[in-house]
């Protein structure tokens, strides 16, 4: 066992052992026309100071273009959410699945846009080969976990959206907007696990 994989995996049972107030959420925005349900690997790395694997997306895409995003997309007929976010870090990064260590599944969150997205909380080795694909990845890079579970270091907006005030969060990392649904996975992971607690 890693230590960071051993720290994750305590925070995250004593986190599921409690209530957590103010998830984010988009369910009153949500699409109820255009449902489906989706999952996203949060991969973090075996590293001394832990990093977590992010993507960004092609414009091209139909779905979230350019946009900053986890490993993962719509959980296909048969499968689990840790199945289609293991299935999809391997079509996107050629990540191996024998090289994951699952946590488990954390909060649901549901997108203005449809998705009712499940995120998989995992470790992979710090040396681990990524092959991206280039017709799902335009880029991919490592956020500093510490970073990411910091909520002192996420912007707070908000923009009318679909008749309402929709409150969001942003930051920027080495030239990258993470914003939107991988922003609030991430608020809502460091509430869940009070990394700095």
């Amino acid at each position: 066992m890693s230590a960071i994989f051993d720290r994750l995996t305590e925070l995250f049972e004593q986190g599921h052992s409690r209530e957590v107030a103010d998830l984010l959420s988009d369910a009153r925005f949500a699409d109820l026309d255009r449902t489906a349900d989706a999952a996203v690997l949060i991969a973090v790395t075996e590293r001394e100071n832990p990093t977590v694997l992010l993507t960004k997306r092609p414009r091209t895409m139909r779905d979230h273009p350019g946009q900053v995003a986890f490993p993962g997309g719509k959980i296909d007929a048969g499968e689990n959410a840790t199945e289609a976010a293991l299935r999809e870090a391997w079509e996107e990064l050629g990540i191996e699945h024998g090289a994951v260590r699952v946590i488990g599944t954390t909060d649901r969150y549901q997108t203005g846009t449809g998705f009712d997205i499940t995120p998989v909380l995992a470790t992979v080795p710090a040396d681990l080969d990524i092959r991206p694909n280039a017709r799902e990845v335009e880029s991919w890079f490592e956020a500093p976990l510490d970073l990411l579970m910091d909520a002192r270091r996420w912007n707070e907006n908000e923009v009318f959206w679909k008749g309402a005030n929709r409150r969001y969060y942003e930051m920027d990392h080495e030239g990258y907007r993470i914003w939107g649904v991988t922003a609030a996975i991430c608020i809502n992971l460091s509430r869940r696990l009070a990394w700095f607690d």
